[in-house]
């Protein structure tokens, strides 16, 4: 088979293309649609984030309305979650943040419950209301702690 251009120039053309697409479709599924304005961030802080990872969603009564931005460790030697939210949300200062988790042993995310508040959150403000995550092991380690003392009784 001899080379041609023309077919060389069509079959690069044609692998651009779909490098092009793939790159595309990388970053508008990497997006959040919901952040796509600015989003407002808020910080709660809690003794256990059970594997909570960033990226993780935030809910509102089970609808998505945010994700987890940052966890780090806080003067208080707590952990340290940043939430980028819906900048559209009204959040009471009043509201609390726990962490639950999809299903029995499903992914981690945050739940936020609303407060009755006047005042409303603003960008860069603390969500002091939070209910830290449920650790299976440990629950598991006090039942059988438990059931040991008791038998040696």
């Amino acid at each position: 088979m001899t080379r041609s251009p023309t077919r060389d120039l069509i079959a690069g053309l044609f692998v651009l293309v779909g490098i092009a697409a793939v790159a595309f479709l990388s970053v508008r599924v990497a997006a959040d649609p919901i952040l796509t304005s600015r989003a407002m961030r808020v910080y709660a802080s809690f003794d256990e984030t059970g594997g909570l990872k960033v990226r993780a969603p935030v809910q509102i009564s089970g609808v998505r309305v945010g994700q987890v931005a940052g966890i780090g460790l806080g003067k208080d030697m707590r952990a340290r979650v940043a939430l980028d939210v819906d900048p559209a949300l009204h959040l009471p200062t009043d509201t609390s943040a726990s962490i639950v988790t999809a299903g029995l042993l499903g992914d981690r995310y945050i739940s936020l419950q609303l407060g009755g508040e006047g005042d409303i959150l603003k960008d860069g403000d603390e969500i002091t209301f939070t209910e830290s995550a449920v650790v299976l092991e440990r629950l598991l380690g006090k039942l059988v702690h438990n059931a040991d003392v008791g038998q040696s009784q």
